[in-house]
């Protein structure tokens, strides 16, 4: 027997017209390309992402094709997801901080036949246009008084394109598992693999990720998504800011502290979430300046593992909460985060702090496991650390076009690539990636434990921990560092300083100072490159 109820699709327009009856007034700011702040509500970008499906349409735009984004957080890209997907084709986020030769792969692999690109990466699509013969048009996201001279083909500045449409338009109907966006990932090694979201699961991800023990957010909120729309959805706050009502805040292109404070400040932001290093840039600042910001009550950190002196700084120096968050493009791609459970409240604030280190428990809809090599399923104890898998309705089951093959296991679960624990209570923490696991003498050693109190040396800036060839232990770790500007750490006071807070076996062989270390184009440290960089290395201990 089948309920009685009724069969409303869960479709992502319908998050912009709940926003525009519902909370229409509520404000969209932005920091544009051309300079100024641009501020505009609910109920004038549903009505602009109307003429966009409907201009789009009149391009010969149908169900199931891709448009790609090249641009920034601004309230224009929000108006071009939400009018691509309002006609049924789907969003194509393409990350400009890709390898070019990679950007072209991604945009034939998708065929793309139109790219809505910001102002400042114009020059890059333009070194490549003759490499992508499935662009039809390019749409420049600003008007025709900053329309820059282009070779682009068939390139229009947007509001004159969108002036050709008057909105007399209504959206596209469908079956809610249609395909929505399309985001690859990083491509490390080999290409980069295309992860197919549907309505469906954008939709209940954004329900799951921002309710109370996620990132939290209100109608009452004024929200500032540092985390790049082209990584995997903004964490979905495109999303679920316009469904709970709160304020938006869009950063542009300006990310450094100062600008960051700026818009903290003046738009009086209470949540806001982005990767580590932007929150080193803020803290820096803050620092610096003698600052502190008013508004601010919630930092979401992740896409790495963030250092526990930067959640000891937030809490502690300025009283605002740490969300420590995990997850991966595969993933939609929110898989956990780390507020208090009841069973762990009452513990001494210091205990309270280093369990805000772990990346926090998975929210209803993510289930998961760790499993050994054999795929023997591992205790949650806190200690025996194995592969992380994970299944749920915002979890990818297979690759665009085929691409990796079967990609789930024997039991439905897809495997992260993360080598992690889970304790008791349900609090799971990344310790490596299987590919950089450092693998000593039949143990392994977590690579990212040792970093994160690396960097709390006080002459540290970064840390990177790589395995190097040994002739006895098969690997042992290697120590990378960049240091704070007018520091020089010692190698000896460094091992010293670590040594009460790892097991004797963990101590790096050797310490190594760099200028800089490599990241991906998601903001992680690139491991591949450091390891090329030091494949000739020899460690004194061999």
């Amino acid at each position: 027997m089948l309920g009685l109820m009724q069969d409303w699709p869960l479709l992502l327009h319908k998050i912009i017209d709940f926003a525009a009856i519902q909370h229409g007034g509520r404000e969209v700011v932005s920091r544009t390309i051309e300079g100024p702040m641009h501020r505009s509500n609910y109920r004038q970008i549903r009505d602009r992402s109307l003429r966009v499906a409907q201009r789009l349409k009149r391009d010969g735009v149908r169900l199931g094709d891709r448009v790609a984004t090249l641009a920034w957080n601004g309230y224009r890209h929000l108006e071009a997801w939400y009018g691509i997907v309002g006609l049924g084709a789907i969003y194509h986020t393409v990350n400009p901080r890709l390898f070019p030769e990679q950007i072209a792969w991604i945009i034939n692999h998708a065929e793309d036949r139109i790219v809505f690109v910001d102002l400042t990466f114009v020059p890059l699509l333009e070194a490549l246009a003759d490499k992508l013969p499935s662009v039809e048009r390019y749409v420049v996201l600003t008007d025709a008084a900053h329309m820059p001279a282009t070779k682009l083909r068939n390139a229009v500045p947007y509001e004159e394109w969108l002036a050709e449409a008057d909105g007399d338009f209504r959206w596209a109907e469908f079956e809610e598992r249609t395909a929505a966006g399309l985001c690859y990932t990083s491509g490390t090694t080999g290409n980069p693999k295309g992860v197919l979201y549907s309505h469906r699961s954008n939709v209940l991800h954004s329900m799951a990720s921002t309710n109370g023990d996620g990132l939290h957010i209100e109608s009452a909120d004024s929200v500032l998504p540092i985390v790049p729309m082209f990584h995997a959805n903004s964490w979905s706050l495109a999303f679920s800011c316009p469904m709970r009502g709160a304020k938006l805040v869009m950063p542009g292109a300006k990310l450094d502290g100062a600008s960051v404070y700026e818009l903290l400040e003046s738009e009086k932001v209470t949540m806001t979430a982005a990767v580590p290093t932007v929150w080193l840039m803020l803290l820096q600042y803050l620092r610096q300046e003698n600052k502190r910001p008013t508004t601010l009550k919630l930092v979401g950190i992740g896409g790495s593992a963030c250092p526990p002196a930067m959640i000891r700084a937030f809490e502690v120096d300025y009283g605002i909460e740490v969300r420590h968050a995990w997850g991966m493009t595969e993933m939609s791609p929110v898989g956990s985060t780390g507020s208090i459970k009841p069973v762990v409240a009452g513990l001494p604030r210091e205990t309270l702090l280093a369990l805000k280190e772990k990346q926090g428990w998975a929210p209803f809809g993510v289930e998961m496991k760790i499993t050994d090599d054999e795929d023997n399923e591992l205790p949650w104890d806190g200690k025996k650390f194995g592969r992380l898998k994970v299944a749920g309705f915002a979890v990818s089951s297979a690759y665009f076009k085929g691409d990796g093959g079967d990609i789930l296991d024997e039991n439905g679960f897809f495997d992260t690539g993360d080598v992690a624990t889970i304790d008791p209570n349900g609090y799971m923490q990344i310790t490596d990636r299987a590919k950089d696991v450092i693998k000593s003498g039949g143990e392994w050693i977590s690579s990212i434990d040792i970093e994160n109190f690396a960097v709390g040396h006080p002459d540290i800036q970064e840390a990177a921990v790589i395995g190097i060839a040994h002739p006895k232990w098969d690997e042992r770790p290697l120590l990378v560092v960049v240091p704070k500007e007018g520091r020089t750490p010692q190698r000896d006071d460094v091992i010293n300083f670590l040594q009460s807070r790892v097991a004797k076996w963990w101590l790096p062989d050797d310490m190594q100072l760099v200028k800089e270390i490599p990241h991906t184009a998601t903001g992680k440290i690139n491991k591949m490159k450091l390891r090329e960089t030091f494949k000739d290395y020899r460690l004194p201990t061999a």
